[in-house]
């Protein structure tokens, strides 16, 4: 897997589902918060909140982590080790919401970032 992972050039978002290619469930089962904090950032109220390009969601029952699509150009290097990530741990990649879709994905709710005040 490699960044041509939006085939169509239009979606806005990449989803890394927390299922590998052979169906099992990825653990830890918080993974995705532990990939999230990674690039975690203190904001101006001195409080760590995810970045605002990397969302953990759970979406049909699965542990997911959405991102966001300009993250790709803003720093590509991230981009490419969160694409690695996935490969190296076989996980399913999909295409998430196109930019108009401005309503969570069917079966999608954001998981609340524990990490802000």
């Amino acid at each position: 897997m490699n960044s041509e992972a939006w085939p169509d050039g239009r979606a806005h978002e990449l989803v890394i589902q927390g299922v590998t290619q052979s169906g099992e469930r990825f653990r830890p089962s918080d993974w995705a918060e532990r990939l999230c904090g990674m690039m975690s950032v203190f904001g101006e109220d001195r409080h760590l909140s995810y970045s605002p390009y990397l969302k953990p969601v759970m979406a049909d029952g699965l542990s997911c982590v959405v991102v966001d699509g300009r993250l790709r150009t803003m720093d590509a290097a991230a981009f490419e080790f969160l694409l690695g990530f996935a490969r190296d741990n076989e996980l399913r990649v999909r295409p998430g919401r196109h930019p108009q879709a401005a309503t969570p994905m069917e079966g999608e709710r954001r998981v609340a970032d524990p990490q802000s005040g």
